[in-house]
């Protein structure tokens, strides 16, 4: 990393320009902060691979921590290590870093930080945001097309933006194709309990449920057992699901998270990283955010979905990203 980074007497203007457009030297360090597992099968493996995907490519040192509980002190005191170690970017997978980011970025301004799926910004702090809000309508409009009970669920975890966002356009995606139709929908409070996600599904299965979307990490084993047992179809979310458990699963909310650690990683090696911005990727991007469907969904509903795919992806409709209404309890 060029040396005038680090010279106090520069004049706080020119320290944000190197930090925004002066290409390094040397090959870049980025550390990485995944507040779960990285071999969840959901949301941090994603980064993770996006991480690993940077290092081969883009010929970056990488470095991570895994395994933080999503607590503000513990993400604080994380990313500060982190970027004691003085990288040239450091990554906070996932918007439940948004504040500690905020705070330790400013403790640190000769380093550069990124949240994914973030939106906050700063002098060198930037967010980089995969819409899988995007993804999320469009499975919406699947399951509100395709249910013959006229119920459908919806299962998450954590209430991050972005999983509240995924919530809010699936409803819509739901409500625009099935002004019928009723969304069970359920934040259980954890991503990866898989007892607890099998009692979730199974209660909406109980309650007419024939299609659900699952947003979650590794808890998402327990809704297959479930869909399994109840003989009921699933839409999964980040990754390519129909070709892991095709016998449950009819489409795939693919979102790869991992697009945007990869991004902000291209960006600093190519010295465009915007800090101050928030970079979003959507449909337009099909390589970080498409729906996949099975083939056996008949040919007019695929060609309804992938019409109003090209119309998000134009920017020419408007995902909504807000929902109200009742909630699905934890079963007791």
């Amino acid at each position: 990393m060029p040396g005038s980074l680090h010279r106090r007497s520069f004049l706080a203007l020119a320290a944000m320009m190197s930090l925004s457009g002066r290409a390094l030297a040397a090959a870049p360090k980025v550390a990485a902060l995944f507040a779960g597992k990285v071999d969840d099968n959901g949301f941090m493996q994603a980064g993770y691979e996006g991480l690993k995907l940077a290092e081969s490519r883009l010929g970056v040192a990488v470095a991570f921590e895994q395994g933080v509980a999503p607590k503000p002190e513990d993400l604080t005191a994380a990313l500060r290590k982190l970027a004691g170690s003085r990288p040239d970017l450091v990554i906070a997978h996932g918007g439940q870093n948004n504040a500690a980011a905020k705070t330790v970025a400013a403790e640190f301004p000769d380093i550069r930080f990124v949240v994914t799926q973030g939106n906050v910004t700063g002098p060198n702090l930037a967010s980089y945001e995969v819409l899988q809000e995007h993804s999320a309508f469009l499975a919406g409009m699947l399951a509100g097309l395709t249910t013959r009970t006229g119920v459908v669920g919806h299962m998450s975890g954590i209430r991050v933006t972005p999983g509240l966002k995924g919530r809010a356009a699936y409803a819509a995606g739901v409500r625009y194709a099935n002004l019928d139709a009723k969304v069970l929908t359920n934040f259980s409070g954890n991503q990866d309990d898989n007892a607890l996600s099998k009692k979730i599904a199974s209660a909406m299965i109980a309650a007419k449920a024939d299609i659900i979307f699952t947003m979650l990490n590794a808890g998402r084993a327990g809704a297959i057992e479930a869909c399994r047992e109840g003989g009921v179809k699933q839409i999964g979310n980040v990754r390519d699901w129909t070709l892991v458990v095709p016998d449950v699963f009819v489409a795939s909310a693919f979102a790869d998270a991992g697009r945007a650690l990869f991004n902000a990683t291209e960006d600093l090696v190519q010295a465009r990283l915007a800090v101050g911005q928030i970079r979003q990727i959507g449909l337009e991007s099909p390589e970080a955010v498409r729906l996949i469907i099975v083939p056996s969904v008949p040919a007019d509903v695929r060609s309804k979905v992938e019409a109003m795919a090209a119309e998000i992806a134009a920017r020419r409709f408007e995902v909504p990203t807000e929902w109200q209404g009742e909630e699905f309890q934890n079963p007791a």
